[in-house]
């Protein structure tokens, strides 16, 4: 089979304006970025309409090193439902820089279900993360200056609760000090930089619903704690048209197109193990406005991505999925199974059963949030029937179906099969109105011990001391009323990245709580996680070119 590059390169892409009046986008509200990349005017959402069409929500069992490939399914499917005749757009985030240079290298899927120009989207794309980046950092200049001219004047902070953000792994940013070289440079500061995905600027954009809400939450951002211990936000700054001006592009979502020509809109990327792992609202309300059916995705396992999309994202946005698609793989479950990495694709039926532990608890899960299931068994070129029989068996016990996903290897036509099993799903048996995991009303330490106990199998949750002086703080500013977003490693149901398989009674650690008022959530901090990604011994970076035709090699 071709390589996912020579695919991509011998794809025929139509002009975007094409992609654009084909899913019903009105051709003078484009704003072209070239010839196959645009932006969509976020006020071309019809919430009425929104309302009519249905949500298919892919997610996945617990995340391998081996990969699930999750993204692929999302845009296979959304191809899928194409080529049997239904209206469909896919809703995606947008890459990152830092896996993309890091181990993971490109996010716009593989095979014949890409989205393309894959170099464009997987590198700078429109300047969104850039945007948010500099609002990100712009932000922290102001307040570094205020704290600078008034440091004198007893309005300073006791504590700053802000820091910059990279969109690149750089592990010697994590934490730094700033300020040095004398009083002229600033006041020396311990401080750090978070990945940009992990901003909240990041997790703002993605949950605003428009301009003017993007205003309110960009000025109730807290940037740290006066003396009286009441918080100082952007507003009290003075600086939010500042920071919204940054963002008055980037609050727009991008299209883009398959390698069959379906229109796809990609927008945001915050990931799933530090913030909520969801696209944007306005990307996603964008594709239900203007089809029948729209594919999103939300990041990692469904104990993460899946969790935060529906006590998150769906409870601010008044959506919810009408199908939960879980993703599954046989690399994936041997690996979960106790199978070593190397030893993956070689048939291990026993290896194989032994991971259907790991499976079973995500779809017990999803059935908690009254989700109906559809099994997606994607395939790789190692995977044997007697192993393939042995999961859509495995599944039909549990009263699931499981469908075969061959998307990677013929397109829209290998996904048909999907396709079809979703749309009967729908029409037959759709979701229930979501069951969160937690009621808004509980405290934040019921919130997070509910999701911990009943959503990852932990025993008991210890809150350390930086935690729980946290809480304190946050229900004396009557902030208990907000979601939580646990911040863990996704390689696990636990905080132990090394605990593969169907972890259960185990200690959940919170080591500290973050307030991220304006994008409306508090994150925990479980575990030893970092918002900081490092590079690996040997980064993707090292395989990216650019070659003499101006094209880049080594990214897909």
């Amino acid at each position: 089979m071709k390589t996912d590059i020579e695919i991509a390169r011998e794809t025929k892409l139509k002009n975007i304006r094409e992609i654009a009046i084909q899913a019903g986008f009105p051709e003078d509200e484009i704003f072209n970025y070239g010839k196959y990349i645009a932006k969509l005017p976020y006020k071309l959402i019809d919430e009425k309409k929104v309302a009519k069409n249905h949500l298919i929500l892919v997610t996945a069992i617990t995340a391998t090193k081996a990969g699930v490939g999750k993204t692929t399914v999302s845009i296979g499917l959304g191809m899928g439902l194409n080529h049997i005749g239904e209206k469909a757009i896919i809703a995606l985030r947008e890459p990152s820089l830092g896996p993309c240079f890091g181990m993971k290298g490109g996010a716009t899927g593989g095979g014949h279900a890409q989205v393309l120009p894959s170099e464009d989207i997987n590198l700078h794309f429109t300047g969104d993360f850039h945007a948010i980046t500099s609002a990100n950092n712009l932000i922290a200049a102001l307040l570094d200056n205020y704290l600078y001219h008034n440091r004198s004047k007893q309005v300073g902070l006791k504590r700053v609760m802000w820091r910059r953000v990279l969109d690149m792994n750089d592990r010697s940013l994590r934490n730094i000090v700033s300020g040095l070289g004398g009083s002229t440079n600033g006041i020396p500061t311990e401080t750090g930089f978070d990945i940009t995905p992990a901003s909240e600027i990041m997790a703002i954009l993605c949950l605003a619903r428009n301009i003017e809400d993007l205003y309110v939450r960009i000025g109730r951002i807290v940037l740290g704690v006066r003396y009286d211990d009441t918080p100082l936000t952007v507003d009290d700054l003075g600086v939010t048209g500042a920071v919204v001006a940054l963002l008055k592009d980037a609050i727009n979502p991008n299209l883009v197109q398959t390698t069959e020509n379906n229109p796809v809109i990609i927008h945001g990327g915050p990931f799933a193990n530090i913030a909520h792992g969801c696209n944007s609202v306005i990307a996603t309300k964008m594709a239900m406005t203007h089809a029948k059916y729209t594919v999103t995705e939300a990041g990692f396992g469904a104990d993460l991505g899946a969790e935060k999309f529906l006590d998150i994202k769906c409870r601010q946005a008044g959506i919810q999925p009408d199908l939960t698609v879980l993703v599954a793989s046989t690399l994936a479950l041997k690996m979960h199974g106790g199978v070593p990495e190397t030893e993956i694709k070689l048939p291990n039926a026993e290896g194989l059963r032994n991971g259907f532990a790991n499976l079973d608890r995500h779809v017990a899960n999803l059935k908690k949030f009254g989700q109906t299931i559809l099994v997606c068994f994607n395939r790789f070129a190692s995977d044997t029937d007697e192993e393939i029989n042995m999961v859509i068996n495995h599944c039909e016990a549990l009263g699931v179906r499981c469908v075969l996903n061959n998307a990677y290897t013929e397109g829209g036509a290998g996904a048909a099969d999907l396709a079809r099993a979703a749309v009967e799903l729908i029409e037959t048996q759709p979701s229930e109105p979501i069951k969160y995991a937690y009621d808004l009303e509980d405290s934040i330490k019921e919130k997070i011990s509910k999701v911990a106990k009943n959503i990852y199998g932990a025993s008991s949750v210890v809150f350390g001391p930086k935690a729980k002086k946290q809480i304190e703080l946050l229900e004396k500013w009557e902030m208990g009323h907000l979601p939580v977003c646990i911040a863990k490693t996704q390689f696990s149901f636990s905080a132990d990245a090394k605990r593969y398989g169907s972890v259960e009674n185990f200690e959940i650690n919170i080591k500290d709580i973050e307030l991220n008022a304006g994008s409306g959530f508090i994150v925990a901090l479980a575990g030893d996680i970092m918002r900081m990604p490092g590079l690996s011994k040997t980064p993707q970076a090292g395989n990216i070119r650019l070659a003499d035709d101006g094209t880049v090699e080594g990214l897909i």
